[in-house]
């Protein structure tokens, strides 16, 4: 019998730190006992004190030296993993308690893939201007495999974007949305904008700049291609960037690959837009995207109110 004690007790009785458990995260990412303290901002003596007070502590050997570095024990790379998960919780605590000192609803910090952030996060954010003044909300545009890593680590409250392949997807809670779709663009001179009719196969014969290989765009363009029997252009400029996209497009006769919901933004049929989006691949899409929260972990009440607002406006738009 342990008597009256929580069990959740034990370890905090034996005398374990946060700081111990912040250092074992960092031996995991960087591999090296000396970058993981300097991380930590302390000498490697130090660090090496900390790691064997954290081992005497829960009663196992958490890290395993190498002449290449240090890695983790099944037991370190367990413990780690929920330390990560405890740390993000309390960075999460921290920015909520700041909120409420300062009597505002707080911020949400929201990742979308490019499509979505145009066509559904920027209405919603207009109309919370109005509802919600005192809600902050911060907004990272990127590839669905660096949002994941994002949202994971705790530097997000949620996306909207998929689960890339090979991630745990038992860790994250999916709303589904819908198909993302793609247009090819080029800058109002290119010669391809010109043609009366022009066709994909056109397109093949200038460079075109794109998501880097592994990308679900990147992804979606191969099998698009190969579907109908073309190859892939000669050259690729890869790229994650939408800035660097437009300016390699707006600046060269290269083809750039951006989300219809962007290339309708920046281009138009006639006029002095810069762009052009050719309608060359009607059917060509990312796969379906969702809303991606993480399961175990509770929305800040800014989050909350964000997903309650953002779920509204998709009922209302398939109703």
């Amino acid at each position: 019998m342990r008597g009256n004690r929580d069990l959740g007790d034990e370890l905090v009785s034996r005398g374990i730190k946060l700081r111990q458990l912040a250092l074992l995260v960092a031996v995991e990412r960087s591999g090296q006992l000396s970058l993981a303290a300097a991380m930590m901002n302390i000498t490697q003596p130090a660090a090496s004190r900390l790691l064997s007070d954290l081992e005497r502590i829960v009663g196992a050997q958490l890290t395993r030296r190498h002449s290449r570095g240090v890695t983790l024990t099944a037991a370190g790379e367990r413990l780690a993993s929920r330390a990560r998960s405890m740390l993000r919780d309390l960075d999460i605590a921290g920015r909520e308690v700041r909120d409420i000192d300062r009597g505002k609803v707080g911020a949400v910090h929201l990742g979308s893939v490019s499509g979505p952030s145009l066509d559904l996060v920027l209405p919603i954010v207009r109309s919370l201007e109005q509802s919600e003044p005192h809600l902050r909300v911060h907004i990272d545009v990127s590839s669905s495999d660096r949002l994941a890593a994002e949202l994971l680590s705790g530097r997000l409250d949620l996306y909207l974007g998929r689960v890339p392949d090979g991630t745990d997807a038992t860790a994250f809670d999916l709303t589904p949305i819908g198909p993302e779709p793609l247009s090819l663009i080029v800058n109002s001179d290119h010669p391809l904008a010109r043609l009366k009719r022009c066709e994909l196969r056109d397109c093949l014969e200038y460079d075109w700049v794109m998501q880097p290989t592994g990308s679900m765009l990147r992804g979606a363009v191969e099998r698009y291609l190969t579907d109908r029997g073309l190859g892939m252009p000669r050259t690729i400029i890869a790229t994650a960037s939408l800035t660097l996209t437009l300016a390699f497009v707006m600046r060269s006769q290269a083809v750039g690959i951006l989300s219809t919901a962007a290339a309708e933004l920046f281009s138009k049929e006639s006029g002095e837009a810069p762009i052009r989006a050719l309608r060359v691949a009607p059917e060509l899409q990312v796969a379906p995207y969702s809303i991606v929260t993480l399961r175990d972990r509770v929305p800040t009440p800014a989050a909350q109110l964000f997903l309650n607002v953002l779920r509204e406006g998709l009922r209302l738009r398939h109703a």
